[in-house]
């Protein structure tokens, strides 16, 4: 019998599959429709302060909502790695302010003003996978189920619907989300 771990191992290693197979137009298309969703949603609208990922290209596009929120003059929030295990949530003005960091995904630049022990009213989370009930599988670093810990009522995870699987593993660290997003 395999471990949560080797569970989650294996189901990541099969939808990273299905997700590298994606039609480029798929992506655009799915990425353009679950950015759509979010932007006309209640809980955008309403928000003051935004922290998104910046996508790998394997994980929904954010673009639009990034450029859309500092247009509507939110406070928008990225992630920056600084360890191996701690992300930062560093306020950013300008799409200027980015740079290929840590994994090869965007960073900002300059790191001088983060969230610090504030809670950004949305908060859109990436996923290898994900499930209707909001369960999520991550790429296995567990940077977000940290980061998330106690803001889960804030969390909006956004997912390919060639990638929703109903048999997410979960444990005590994991972090349920409240809505799950798809094309």
């Amino acid at each position: 019998m395999q471990t949560l771990t080797e569970q989650k191992k294996a189901l990541r290693k099969r939808i990273n599959a299905v997700l590298k197979a994606l039609p480029k137009e798929y992506r655009a298309e799915a990425s353009e429709r679950i950015q759509e969703q979010v932007l006309c949603s209640e809980a955008y609208r309403n928000a003051e302060s935004i922290f998104l990922y910046l996508a790998m290209p394997t994980e929904p596009d954010t673009r639009a909502i990034l450029t859309r929120a500092i247009e509507d003059g939110k406070q928008v929030y990225v992630p920056k790695c600084i360890s191996k295990t701690e992300m930062l949530a560093v306020r950013l003005r300008s799409t200027e302010q980015l740079k290929t960091g840590m994994y090869g995904i965007l960073e900002p630049v300059d790191c001088s003003e983060t969230l610090g022990d504030k809670t950004p009213d949305l908060i859109l989370v990436p996923c290898v996978s994900a499930s209707a009930d909001g369960r999520r599988l991550g790429h296995g670093a567990g940077y977000y189920d940290r980061f998330l810990k106690g803001n889960e009522q804030r969390t909006v995870c956004l997912c390919f619907a060639r990638a929703l699987s109903d048999d997410i593993p979960m444990d005590e660290n994991d972090v349920y989300m409240h809505r799950v997003v798809s094309d």
